[in-house]
């Protein structure tokens, strides 16, 4: 098999799991903020409680061959479940090509976990504006896993980069929660960051400042755009998981060049 048709291949089976774990994303971001199990019982009709069967349950096909309609009692089915699932697919995919071209494929189990769980606490926290314990602690104990993982791989990442990535993350996070007294900054902002601050200062120390800078310019732009749609006002609490988390993507995937790029151009 050549080169080409093999990433055509793990493109296709990278995409087709993101669709899976993306059906099973759904469910997450519906019980996990209700404290309900994510196992039992089956999905469901949310309109007339109708469980959902296994033909109609196959992510984005059903949706669409059902024509966005409950089987049972005809209500509308949100096209946010198969968006959730798409998005899904193109993170694994995203984050599967980024590991086969920096060389660091150690490493993608813990991006895909990553990649699911992250989309599910972006969607948690706009939904709900917090970012559950039941998510952010044990993500934890996944990355640093994930981090030993990639190591026993061959991953060529630092223990001691990844610490700084943590100091970074949690002290310019957690600094601004104390400050503002959780006003500027939610406490499930603060358990989420030494996560992220280890995987991209596992990658290398300018993907993490990349990442963090990145969350706080788009975190500023949105803010700046929601206020002059008259959605938002100075006052307003807006969610800042989502960016964090859309921070730590663009630090995973383009953090490294632009790290190099503006220390070039400062030593230049």
């Amino acid at each position: 098999m050549s080169d080409a048709a093999t990433l055509a291949f793990a493109a296709v089976l990278l995409f087709g799991l993101g669709l899976i774990f993306g059906s099973f994303g759904n469910v997450v971001i519906a019980r996990v903020p209700e404290s309900r199990s994510v196992v039992r019982p089956r999905s469901a009709c949310p309109s007339c409680g109708a469980q959902i069967l296994g033909r109609d349950n196959i992510p984005v096909i059903s949706w669409l061959l059902l024509r966005a309609r409950c089987r049972a009692c005809g209500a509308h089915i949100s096209a946010r479940y198969p968006l959730v699932e798409l998005t899904a697919g193109i993170l694994f995919v995203a984050l599967g090509w980024w590991a086969w071209q920096a060389d660091r494929l150690g490493l993608l189990p813990l991006l895909l976990a990553w990649g699911l769980v992250g989309l599910c606490l972006a969607m948690i926290d706009v939904d709900h504006h917090r970012l559950p314990d039941a998510l952010t602690l044990p993500m934890l104990a996944v990355t640093a896993g994930g981090l030993l993982l990639a190591q026993l791989l061959g991953d060529p990442g630092s223990w001691l980069a990844a610490a700084w990535g943590v100091v970074i993350w949690l002290g310019v996070v957690g600094g601004l929660w104390a400050l503002s007294r959780g006003r500027g900054m939610g406490l499930g902002d603060v358990k989420l960051a030494p996560s992220l601050g280890a995987l991209l200062g596992w990658i290398s120390l300018g993907s993490a400042v990349v990442g963090l800078l990145a969350a706080f310019i788009v975190g500023a732009l949105a803010g700046i755009a929601l206020m002059i749609a008259h959605r938002a006002g100075r006052g307003s609490r807006i969610a800042f998981g989502p960016f964090l988390l859309l921070g730590t993507l663009i630090g995973v995937l383009v953090g490294e060049p632009i790290a190099a790029a503006y220390w070039g151009g400062v030593v230049g």
